[in-house]
């Protein structure tokens, strides 16, 4: 039975005059209420005794410390004052357990230890203020609950977890420290729940060594250095949390740490947003980072950061600026004004970008990076200096982007960077569309450009590059300006007109430049958009067909379609109706098993049919359909089709414009124009799609429009060994190679040996089979010493690729 002790007040039976010697007399489980007063004792707990004050919260005061070594001891509404501020006012040791409810704690504070036991505290309602040191230190193996707790003017850190200890704490008040917020050292773990760290004179949040930290929905206001930091092998987690300064970092992650931040904010930062450093990595996902008095994100060392549905705001240098060997993934971000440029990769840093928008900065991307660069479906907008900028030794991959409106020029390529651009649009802007600079050689194909107040293309003197398949409209200046001693080479390009400088010697390959066609070189069948097919035998193209490896089924249902065309054609002639015919053709099979080849000479035959009037091939994927914002699909697909008026559009992996799982997509508003341009000009295009058999059909299914005109299907079969085996004899033939009949049965071997999965090659696996065995030849003959005719010729079965 439970028992009530009484301490102070009316003197009685069973009443003590010190809480000591109440708790002396006390049994496990009993109460001492305490009546109102100042009580100067150390008082020891040893006893899972309940101490509480007779009139209320804070009308006991104990001046000395309290000492708690029992396993479940509670103490309530007392004030406990210290006699030192650097030491201990609240005890708690191994093995002991502690509820602190409504307390108060004065000039000391609450610390726990445990070493060969667990020790428990539960600090409800508690505050602690004046601490020296720390005000609350937990160390060894700790468990701690806080709920409600304050903690204010220390001279020092506010929280100090070691060692193994752990808090969880809810609503924690932490202010006005002189040292860090929070500190969690060696395995320590932390939980943060609707808290908030105000006015720090350090960190915010240091987690260091080994230590974790998880914190949710909290606060960091104002701190001394960096808002949040990791270290060490420390691993932070941060969800919907909010730190504003002025600080200097906002999250910093060093050493080998970790940080994943979840729809977080980060403002008004002396320096960065998020520094990471050494080989720390971190993730950051929905969060803004905004107002940054440097670099809004900078990376070094090889520190790895990916931001993923994040924006960059107002900041006053960079928004994302990587450096050293660091690698940085931007996914789906949205970074505006800021003072320079929008994402800065230098050094040995490597930048990889997707579907993000860069508004309102000085340079939208600049690469200095000698490690390569990929940037796709990105729209620079407003950019007050260059779109895009390669500087001497980058390498940049461009592909799907758009630059609008750039106060100089669109994308500058500069000496001897090496930079691959596809499918980029550039409108308006007050400089040229693009520049490669003295020494550039780019590979650019797909290009776009339109409105721009000087050159749509510019290459400087002693530049180059390969430009296929560019559309330039509507330039102030020449379309192309080709520079002395630049070497350029376009084809397949649409130009309104060029000026060029003394020496320059630029090539052209089935260009148009205003309206006249400049094609020095006869025209490859199948050449695209501004070329005319010649006039072919109907005879000469069956037998090309008959001569193509393997096919059976489709050069019987190519043939058919050829026979029937002929009747259709007899009979307008003749003055009769015409059957119902659709020309246009779903080619269903897996990769590298001849699609393309066959679609280009369908084209072909249908002109030599008199069924189109050019007969070329225009070849597109969902990139060159698909615009990346809205009102820019329509007229992006039907670009493509105008493009192959009077020939064939081939969609390859047609089945990509419908979204697999449903939901709304650009890609639909493609099918739509499809097939509205299909209907404006059925007599004047044929389009093929074409992809995987079942893809197909769910493709077909998509759009009532396309099921009622792709009404025949071409069955594109899986080449088996013998033809594949005939493939590369074709290649070898082709390039005066001979296959041993050891080599012949070897390659059988081999192909019959390959697992035959969605992802198998075909065509293109024995294609990339022969050019690996002119390899292997190339390397063995380098080695012989007086090396022959036959040899050079010859590919042995040790030419064979190994498995």
């Amino acid at each position: 039975m439970t028992r009530a002790l009484t301490v102070g007040g009316a003197r009685g039976r069973g009443t003590h005059r010190t809480i000591a010697e109440a708790v002396r007399a006390a049994a496990p489980g009993d109460t001492v209420t305490i009546a109102p007063g100042r009580y100067a004792e150390e008082v020891r707990l040893d006893k899972d005794v309940h101490l509480r004050p007779e009139h209320g919260t804070g009308s006991v005061e104990l001046t000395a410390a309290l000492v708690v070594t029992a396993a479940a001891a509670t103490v309530t509404g007392l004030v406990v004052r210290g006699l030192d501020p650097s030491r201990p006012a609240v005890s708690v040791l191994d093995g002991a357990g502690v509820v602190l409810d409504h307390v108060e704690v004065h000039n000391g504070r609450i610390e726990a230890r445990a070493v060969d036991a667990v020790a428990a505290v539960v600090l409800r309602d508690v505050a602690v203020h004046g601490a020296a040191g720390t005000a609350l230190h937990l160390a060894g193996d700790v468990k701690a609950e806080a709920f409600d707790v304050r903690l204010d003017t220390v001279a020092g850190v506010g929280i100090v977890l070691s060692g193994a200890a752990q808090l969880a704490a809810v609503r924690l008040l932490v202010r006005a420290t002189d040292g860090s917020g929070i500190r969690v050292r060696g395995t320590a773990r932390l939980t943060l729940i609707d808290c908030r760290i105000d006015r720090a004179g350090r960190n915010g949040l240091l987690v260091e060594d080994a230590a974790a930290a998880v914190a949710e929905e909290t606060r960091i206001d104002t701190s001394g250095a960096a808002a949040v930091q990791a270290s060490g092998a420390a691993r932070v987690r941060l969800t919907d949390c909010r730190i504003t300064g002025p600080c200097a970092s906002g999250l910093v992650v060093a050493d080998d740490a970790e940080l994943t931040a979840t729809g977080c904010t980060v403002r008004d930062t002396a320096a960065n947003a998020l520094l990471a450093v050494g080989a720390a990595h971190a993730v950051l996902d929905g969060c803004l980072l905004t107002a940054a008095g440097f670099s809004a994100v900078h990376t070094a060392g090889t520190a790895e950061v990916h931001l993923t549905g994040c924006r960059v705001l107002r900041g006053a240098e960079h928004g994302v600026h990587a450096v050293e060997q660091s690698r940085v993934t931007l996914t789906d971000c949205d970074l505006r004004d800021l003072t320079m440029t929008g994402v800065h990769a230098g050094d040995r840093a490597t930048l990889t970008a997707d579907g993000c928008t860069i508004t309102d900065v000085a340079t939208g991307i600049r690469v200095a990076s000698s490690e390569p660069a990929e940037v796709r479906r990105c729209a620079v907008l407003r950019p007050r200096e260059v779109g895009v900028e390669v500087v001497t030794g980058g390498a940049l991959t461009l592909a799907g982007g758009r630059v609008t409106d750039a106060a100089a020029a669109g994308i500058v390529i500069d000496t001897a960077a090496a930079v691959r651009v596809s499918a980029t649009d550039i409108t308006g802007g007050a400089g040229s569309g693009l520049v490669a600079w003295t020494g550039a050689r780019p590979q650019v194909e797909g290009l776009r450009v339109d409105g721009v107040a000087k050159n749509g293309i510019y290459v400087a003197p002693g530049a180059g590059g390969q430009y296929t398949r560019c559309d330039v409209t509507g330039t102030k200046f020449a379309g192309l300006h080709v520079g002395a001693d630049a070497d350029p080479t376009f084809e397949h390009c649409r130009i309104p007109d060029t000026s060029t400088e003394p020496g320059s010697r630029a090539t052209f390959s089935q260009c148009t430049i205003g309206d006249a066609l400049l094609s020095p070189a006869l025209p490859s069948p199948g050449a695209v958009d501004g070329v005319d097919i010649p006039d072919e035998s109907l005879d000469d193209l069956l037998g090309e067909l008959a001569e193509l490896v393997g096919l059976d089924r489709v050069k019987r249902d190519v043939s058919t379609l050829v026979k029937l065309m002929q009747t259709v054609r007899r009979r307008e002639e003749a003055g009769l109706p015409a059957p119902p015919l659709s020309r246009h053709l779903v080619f269903a099979g897996n990769p590298g098993t001849g699609k393309t080849t066959v679609a280009r000479l369908y084209g072909r035959l249908l002109k030599a049919l008199g069924l189109l009037r050019r007969g070329h091939l225009v070849e597109v994927d969902r990139s060159a359909l698909v615009g990346e914002y809205v009102g820019h699909t329509g007229p992006k697909t039907a670009a493509a089709v105008t493009s192959a008026l009077g020939g064939v559009l081939f969609i390859d992996e047609a089945y990509s414009l419908v979204p697999r799982f449903g939901g709304n997509d650009f890609g639909q508003e493609a099918i739509a124009t499809l097939v509205k341009m299909m209907e404006d000009h059925r007599d004047d295009v044929v389009i093929i799609v074409a992809g995987y058999p079942g893809e197909m059909d769910r493709f077909i299914g998509a759009n009532p429009g396309l099921a009622s005109r792709f009404t025949r299907t071409l069955h594109f079969d899986d080449y088996d060994t013998a033809e594949l085996v005939s493939i590369v004899e074709h290649q070898a033939a082709g390039h005066r190679y001979e296959l041993t009949d050891v080599s012949r049965a070897g390659l059988v071997d081999y192909f019959t040996a390959l697992p035959r999965g969605e992802g198998f090659g075909n065509g293109r696996l024995a294609r990339q089979v022969f050019q690996e065995m002119t390899e292997r030849q190339a390397q063995r003959v380098a080695e012989l010493p007086d090396a022959t005719g036959d040899d050079l010729v010859l590919l042995a079965p040790e030419d064979l690729p190994t498995r």
